[in-house]
This record gives C-alpha cells, structure tokens and sequence, in this order.
C-alpha cells in the first residue's frame, strides 16, 4: 500500500501530542450490540467493501446511534478523513460527511497514520480473524500504531462472548 505521508504526519502528531482515544478503546459496549446484532444483514467486511468508494477504510464497527444500529466507518483519502454510515440491511452508503474536528479528527489521525504503514486492507484483516476464531461474527476493526508498528484489533462475538483479535499491519 501506499503511504500517504501528509495525513501521516497529521496522525503521528496526533498520537504524540494528544492522548487519543481510538475506537476500539471507547467502543459500544459489544455484547450489548449483540442483541441488536441479528437484524443486520450486512457484514463488517463487506461495509468496508462499500465505504471505499469515499477512501482507504481505516477503522468500521456497528454502534448505536439514536437508538438505531448503524455501520461507521472511517475512511481517509489524499485530503480528508470521512465517516461513512452503511445501512446494515442493505449495505448502501447513507451518509459520508468529512470529519474535521474534535475526537473523531483525532482518532481518524492516528488510524489513519497506522494504515499508511500497513501492507494490509482493514477487509483482509477481518477475513483473517473470522478463519482464526470461527464461528463468530466481526462487529469492529481499528488501526492503530503500537510501539512505532502498525496493527488492527478486530472486535468479534458470538452470543454474549466477546474475542478481540490483535494482527500486525507490516
């Protein structure tokens, strides 16, 4: 992949400087998604399939917003960070909006900075961790740097049981 230096650099200041939080940090509350979970048709991978479209997906996961269940995903291009929110029963794009401010920047930095040293897309990612624990279903993946290398922490469940699995991006 690529590198994409200027929203890089954005991101490893961000790191350095701000104490971000990431998704997988500050994430709903996965066994409580599991229950809304069965009316979602649409995987996390083939969200992050769809939200290419808007850029490099570099962190997706299903949440609650206003009650409703939703697929963000955040994705970066040459010049922005977007959030991208797919339908989780059709897997349509129903809003992409730039992020340009506050937490969500910041985290979009630093995920952003750790996707430009990965050799790995977020959906192989995934596809990996579902062969290494079957039988569950992903919910969330972030990129994020640790120790000056890339990984990806993808969040899966099965019933109420909640399994991270953690795989190097280089």
């Amino acid at each position: 992949m690529k590198h994409n230096w200027p929203l890089a650099m954005v991101g490893a200041a961000a790191l350095l400087f701000t104490g971000v939080r990431t998704w997988a940090e500050d994430q709903t509350d996965a066994a409580a998604l599991a229950s809304v979970l069965p009316g979602a048709t649409v995987s996390l991978e083939r969200g992050l399939e769809a939200s290419r479209r808007e850029g490099t997906p570099i962190s997706a996961r299903y949440e609650i917003e206003d009650g409703v269940l939703q697929l963000s995903i955040y994705t970066m291009s040459s010049d922005q960070f977007t959030e991208v929110i797919v339908d989780p029963r059709s897997g349509d794009i129903k809003q992409a909006r730039a992020i340009t401010a506050g937490q969500k920047l910041k985290a979009a930095a630093a995920e952003g900075a750790a996707m430009s040293w990965s050799t790995m897309s977020l959906e192989a990612v995934v596809g990996n961790a579902l062969r290494a624990i079957p039988g569950y279903r992903a919910i969330g993946v972030v990129a994020e740097l640790e120790t000056g290398h890339p990984i990806a922490t993808t969040t899966l469940v099965r019933g109420q049981t909640v399994r991270e699995v953690i795989e190097t991006l280089d």
